[in-house]
């Protein structure tokens, strides 16, 4: 992006206009935009979208944008993962530039025409996208579905493989019998009454994989709030629909975003802030929701008042001051910035946030993890997913920290399984790069620890003191 041409600006989805599915004028669109990165090429590592682009231009017949069959581009399409890292970091070519490029929603509109067909991206795998479906399974479930979903688990992987299309190898995250909500409802924390922040009020969304897979973010979170006097309401109406946005069913995510806002609008009226657990449903939140809904009064009011957690916990330390009883977390951290709180362009907050620690030794990495949602487990992705995010792994390996956090669990846990590939393949022991029990946190849950609220001498999977 040049210097003089100002943030980028990005345009409501025309998803409602019969020629968004119109495939001859989205071929024209789809040539002229890869035209402008075959001649750019400031993508080139990325993601795996642009060298696949680059490589089909520079192995064609004349070596230009031209001479590419239109049915080679799926490739290209299936490689991006919506992260938006592309638009909001390094392309110079953006709106308000008069070229008004936007690739990852380029990539949305193909998927759409793709959905519509009855079709679905390669790199997707429509019964990991059902998360409330499977998560609602899993209250009943779960130490069956753990089971079968076990990395080691040489009966049922191959079987996932083959009906589910997870890659066998891939690391899935565990399911909880008793979910966030229902821990929650159990029990709330005491607020202190003495913070300097005693006085505001939060709705957590939760987040669908909070909510079914790690309760324990949701339960640091609501501890570092209270801690700052901050009362919290869990609230979860239905997933933010991020699983569909990769598959192109458009139609379906402007439902979720319509159903989640009307549920938060009682709450905004009562005068809580908006705060999302993850930064893929925060991003959803305040920048897909309102170009895909753009007639909705509720959905444009709920993204103008919703906050990413580490945004939030560092807003109270700028304007308020945080409570007294952070302690130093020995040993290092090293954190990753997932694409999603990246594209939000709020800056490094949890960076920020985890530097408000006492002796805080931090070392940032500020590269794509590979995950890139669903995809990074499907078995037509995993392994690139494991290419693209090597860097990350390799420089975590590196720092050899105690701690490794990103905003993203998903990501954390794939770098880690990339951190241990390198390890299995270095000669020696490579081990001492690994993070303390091979365990990848939240920075939230970080931040927990080093306000003393987990128990005593006890790091990943222990309860809330």
């Amino acid at each position: 992006m040049s210097e003089d041409q100002g943030a980028p600006t990005r345009h409501p989805i025309d998803w409602h206009n019969p020629a968004f599915y119109d495939r001859a004028d989205l071929d024209t669109e789809l040539r002229r935009v890869f035209d402008i990165c075959h001649g750019c090429r400031r993508c080139f590592n990325l993601c795996d979208s642009f060298p696949r682009l680059f490589d089909l231009v520079d192995e064609s017949e004349s070596g230009e944008v031209e001479s590419v069959a239109s049915s080679a581009f799926k490739s290209v399409v299936d490689a991006c993962t919506l992260c938006d890292m592309c638009f909001m970091t390094m392309c110079p070519y953006t709106p308000p530039h008069e070229w008004n490029l936007d690739f990852p929603h380029l990539m949305l509109r193909y998927r759409a025409l793709e959905h519509r067909e009855g079709k679905r991206p390669t790199s997707a795998s429509p019964r990991l996208a059902e998360t409330d479906r499977n998560g609602r399974a899993a209250r009943y479930f779960a130490p069956l579905m753990n089971w079968v979903a076990k990395d080691d688990n040489r009966l049922t992987r191959p079987l996932l493989e083959r009906f589910a299309g997870v890659h066998r190898k891939a690391h899935l995250p565990a399911f909880r019998g008793k979910t966030f909500v229902s821990r929650a409802s159990a029990q709330a924390p005491a607020i202190n009454r003495e913070a300097p922040a005693f006085g505001r009020k939060v709705a957590l969304y939760a987040t669908c994989f909070v909510i079914y897979n790690e309760p324990r973010i949701g339960e640091a979170a609501r501890a570092v709030l209270a801690k700052n006097g901050v009362e919290s309401e869990v609230i979860y109406p239905r997933c933010c629909g991020m699983p569909q946005l990769e598959s192109g069913d458009i139609e379906r995510v402007a439902a979720n975003a319509r159903a989640v806002a009307a549920a938060f609008m009682p709450w905004l009226d009562k005068g809580y802030d908006v705060v999302a657990l993850v930064p893929s449903c925060a991003l959803m939140i305040k920048l897909e929701w309102p170009l895909i809904v753009t007639d909705d009064a509720a959905v444009q009011r709920l993204a103008a008042h919703s906050y990413d957690i580490a945004e939030y916990v560092y807003g109270i330390a700028r304007k308020e001051g945080l409570a007294d009883g952070l302690g130093p977390l020995e040993g290092g951290v090293t954190l990753h910035m997932a694409c999603h709180a990246r594209a939000q362009n709020i800056g490094r907050k949890a960076a920020d946030m985890l530097n408000l620690v006492p002796g805080m030794a931090l070392e940032v990495i500020e590269r794509c993890s590979g995950h890139g949602g669903s995809i990074g487990v499907t078995k037509d992705f995993h392994e690139t997913a494991l290419k693209v995010g090597r860097p990350a792994a390799r420089r975590a390996l590196e720092k050899g920290n105690r701690y490794l956090a990103s905003e993203c669990p998903l990501a954390a846990r794939h770098i880690v399984q990339g951190m241990r590939n390198l390890t299995a393949q270095a000669e020696g022991d490579g081990a001492a790069g690994l993070p303390a029990g091979g365990a990848a946190y939240h920075p939230i849950e970080l931040f927990a620890l080093a306000y003393g609220l987990l128990s005593a001498g006890t790091e990943k999977g222990a309860a809330l003191s």
